[in-house]
């Protein structure tokens, strides 16, 4: 009798203690504007990575969910464009980062407008949606602090058809297919 209640106490503990893990390090979101299509539709719900920029910096083209440094009480989930040190430039519907045309297969369209060319600060970051013309973000004149990113998006869970991974650009990725 005493083994079978020290294995259910142990089973316990442990669903309490993954329970716990899976709390701290990942959280759910659900995608509420048509930002970052065609990757990310209005309504999917997406698992975040929570933990990972402790264990390093983000980087160019991860998706990441954060809050906006204008509006912290919202959520937006945007790409990584440009990190600390950087340039970025939006002119004749391309994106340059450091000068250099960035290829990006991943856009609902090109840019319609112009960002004139900006040095990125410390512990900021330069962040676009993926649907160009209908997002709002860094284009319009501001950076996210790196203290406002909740985490990096890794799984579509909902709908259950739709389950895929996120997929991010590395820079290397999208110098790769680059015309300049």
């Amino acid at each position: 009798m005493r083994r079978i209640f020290r294995d259910i106490l142990i089973t316990i503990i442990l669903v309490i203690a993954v329970f716990l893990l899976l709390q701290f390090t990942f959280q759910r979101f659900v995608i509420i504007e048509h930002c970052m299509e065609p990757g990310l539709h209005e309504g999917e719900r997406i698992l975040v990575n929570k933990v990972v920029y402790h264990l390093h910096e983000p980087e160019r083209g991860d998706v990441i969910i954060f809050h906006p440094p204008l509006n912290p009480e919202l959520v937006y989930v945007k790409r990584i464009i440009a990190i600390p040190g950087d340039t970025v430039e939006v002119r004749d519907g391309a994106v340059y980062v450091n000068g250099i045309q960035l290829d990006e297969p991943y856009i609902m369209e090109p840019p319609n407008y112009t960002f004139p060319l900006t040095g990125i600060a410390v512990d900021e970051y330069f962040v676009l949606g993926d649907n160009r013309n209908n997002a709002n973000d860094s284009h319009k004149g501001w950076t996210v602090p790196k203290e406002n990113i909740i985490g990096k998006a890794r799984l579509i869970f909902w709908p259950p058809k739709g389950w895929r991974m996120v997929h991010h650009y590395p820079l290397e990725e999208q110098l790769a297919g680059s015309t300049e």
